[in-house]
């Protein structure tokens, strides 16, 4: 069952960001405002996949407009399921809703990238349908 994200579920939406970015330090507060601006955005979304009262993962992404499709993208910025919990189908399912989303706004593309050390993660998005387009780049102040 997909959940969508509301403010009283930001203790759950930190514990998969910082158990995916585990080389980065969160501010609590600040990730909050972020969540908060996410959740109040039209032109995104966030959901969990929720299984027996068990939340098993979390999606996040966000809907914009490209001259390289020639019309709205949907970027899937956060998909996360606990380490212990994938190879079960839980990230396919995220996938699956979050292309749902995309088309009902009637997005000509789905993107997402993923960090380079993650070959694992490579392989189930290539094996999903994801092809390699491009190299990401970041440049971060």
């Amino acid at each position: 069952m997909f959940k969508n994200a509301e403010m009283s579920d930001f203790d759950i939406a930190f514990d998969f960001i910082e158990k995916l970015w585990d080389y980065n330090t969160y501010d609590r507060d600040k990730t909050k405002a972020v969540y908060q601006r996410v959740l109040e955005d039209e032109n995104t979304f966030a959901f969990f996949l929720v299984e027996d009262g068990d939340y098993k993962g979390f999606c996040h992404g966000a809907y914009f407009d490209t001259f390289w499709m020639t019309g709205q993208t949907c970027y899937v910025s956060s998909l996360i399921t606990r380490e212990d919990e994938r190879c079960k189908g839980y990230g396919a399912q995220m996938l699956d809703q979050a292309a749902k989303l995309a088309k009902e706004r009637d997005c000509k593309a789905m993107v997402l990238d993923s960090g380079l050390p993650r070959t694992t993660a490579h392989k189930f998005y290539e094996d999903y349908g994801f092809d390699k387009g491009c190299y990401g780049f970041d440049l971060v102040f």
